[in-house]
């Protein structure tokens, strides 16, 4: 067993923005599915909203995520973060981000996205999040406070009415070692997910391959309640080629002046909002869809080649680059762009100071739902979300008196075989992945959901069966958690019965007069069902 003051599960910018808070004060184990880089943070394109000029204000940028929100934005929540929104990015700063200047270099240059009024968006051209992460992780290796665990994914927490004590608590958690094959045991006083979201549960999306739903999965398994997962953000604009995968094309461009177009080259924004490319993303993600499927097209086009060839160049690097690798020269030509999941905008229930239901675990960046994104996040709020409760964090850690470090029993596979074949996982996984994308995509019916759920109840006795009979691996590991997720996605959408925000129910097409979170808790048949399946894994 190894001890630590604070576990952190989860390397993107919450993760790291927290082990850096920690560090001079406690001893950090920092776990990561792959290396330290392999985040959903290091592929944000677009930056971090806040009000950093005399033009913008702090009411302008509420009402910007308000608005987005749909109705479902926790008011004090925005405000609280918003109100953080310069104090971050000056931490950034002082880090060292290389964020991109005027030309003159009179200050930052600031980009506008989707649903802002004002521009408020600084950004390292067009690759901000591959920059803080960088910065931030170089900082998290170099210190001597921080144990870094790559290539280890955790399997479950472990809780104290886990181990038969009367008051909960969270004691750490079983994490695998994938290199070995072996389960180790990771105690800690404080246990913070930061696992990011769940885009690999569907199809098509801009999350890399580690987005698997892992924190919030676990949280639920220990009994933590869980929000809002019927909010599911789809990028109007993930690049469209068969050799591309996940490659978003930035918000920005729309913002710098890129139009959307059909083949024929004719705009169709104008007929769907008044605010046209601009519009938020779930508007702007169901009217391609809408014109994608009443015409049969593969894709639609973003066009920005009108702009000059030299200022493409200077704000769109990392876009030019990747698209004339696969013979798009975006000066010149149109980007054929298709929708992706792109964000969770629900999660495990935090508060104020990124603690869930079970005492000394902690949520932050997309696992958690804080109550800022409501319904539909608002461009670039994602980022310093990560970053504002990852402080608040850090503060209720170091705040407190320390725990007490309890004795926790090795994960027990002395009942366990090697799997005899692995086509379960990967057949399972496909198939998961396509119903969820078919059924409980951009567009939905409550047909379409009662099928989907009926098919995640089939995969998850099965994948249950493999995980009480075979060793755990990384795959099934992920499957068992994406199975949970989707589940919890389906279970959200059901109980709304209304259109709001990023859920559209063509059975439910008008929004409710109030705006009510779906709070999902979990029942005592869950906890039976997953003792029931772990019991040869765990000796207690």
């Amino acid at each position: 067993m190894l001890r630590f003051d604070v576990l952190i599960i989860g390397s993107g910018l919450a993760g790291l923005t927290l082990a850096l808070q920690l560090a001079p004060h406690k001893k950090v184990c920092l776990v990561t599915k792959r290396n330290l880089n392999d985040s959903a943070s290091s592929w944000a394109q677009g930056g971090i909203a806040a009000v950093l000029t005399d033009e913008d204000s702090l009411e302008a940028h509420i009402q910007d995520t308000l608005i987005a929100g749909a109705g479902l934005c926790d008011p004090e929540v925005t405000r609280y973060v918003v109100t953080h929104g310069r104090e971050t990015v000056e931490w950034l700063i002082e880090q060292g981000v290389p964020f991109t200047r005027e030309e003159d270099d009179s200050g930052y240059h600031l980009t506008r996205e989707g649903g802002h009024s004002k521009r408020r968006i600084i950004h390292a051209a067009d690759a901000t999040g591959h920059a803080v992460q960088e910065t931030l992780a170089a900082k998290v290796c170099a210190h001597p406070g921080i144990t870094v665990l790559e290539n280890h994914i955790a399997v479950d927490l472990i809780t104290a009415r886990k181990l038969g004590k009367r008051k909960d608590r969270c004691l750490g958690a079983y994490v695998l070692d994938k290199a070995s094959g072996k389960v180790i045991t990771l105690s800690a006083q404080h246990t913070a997910l930061a696992t990011g979201g769940a885009g690999k549960v569907y199809l098509y999306t801009t999350n890399p391959d580690v987005a698997t739903g892992d924190g919030v999965a676990m949280a639920w398994r220990a009994g933590c309640r869980v929000a809002n997962m019927e909010f599911i953000q789809f990028h109007p604009t993930c690049l469209y080629h068969p050799q591309a995968k996940s490659f978003l094309i930035t918000e920005a461009v729309r913002g710098e002046g890129g139009l959307l177009k059909l083949p024929d080259g004719t705009r169709f924004m104008p007929a769907h909002d008044e605010r046209e490319e601009l519009a938020p993303r779930d508007v702007v993600a169901r009217a391609i869809d809408f014109e994608m499927k009443k015409r049969g097209l593969d894709c639609v086009y973003l066009d920005i080649s009108h702009r000059p060839a030299d200022f493409i160049l200077s704000h769109f690097p990392t876009i030019y680059r990747r698209c004339m690798e696969l013979g798009i020269d975006i000066t010149k030509q149109p980007i054929p762009v298709v929708p992706a999941v792109h964000f969770s905008c629900g999660g495990v229930l935090a508060d104020e100071a990124a603690l869930t239901d079970i005492p000394n675990l902690y949520a932050i960046g997309e696992t958690a739902c804080t109550g800022l994104h409501g319904a539909n996040r608002l461009a670039s709020n994602s980022l310093l979300e990560c970053m504002v409760y990852a402080n608040a964090a850090a503060k209720d850690i170091l705040s407190g008196p320390p725990a007490e470090l309890l004795p926790l029993p090795d994960w027990d596979e002395s009942r366990v075989t090697d799997a005899d074949e692995e086509v379960v996982i990967t057949q399972n996984w496909d198939e998961l992945r396509r119903f969820m994308w078919n059924y409980v995509g951009i567009v939905r019916t409550d047909k379409r959901l009662e099928r989907a759920m009926h098919r995640i109840h089939l995969l998850r006795d099965e994948v249950h069966e493999f995980y009480s009979n075979f060793r755990v691996n990384n795959d099934l590991i992920e499957l068992r958690n994406l199975l949970q997720i989707a589940e919890l996605i389906v279970k959200c959408a059901m109980e709304r019965k209304e259109s709001r925000g990023l859920h559209y129910s063509k059975d439910h097409p008008d929004m409710l007069p109030d705006a009510i979170p779906t709070v999902l808790t979990p029942l005592n048949y869950y906890s039976l069902l997953d003792h029931k399946h772990g019991q040869k894994h765990h000796k207690h």
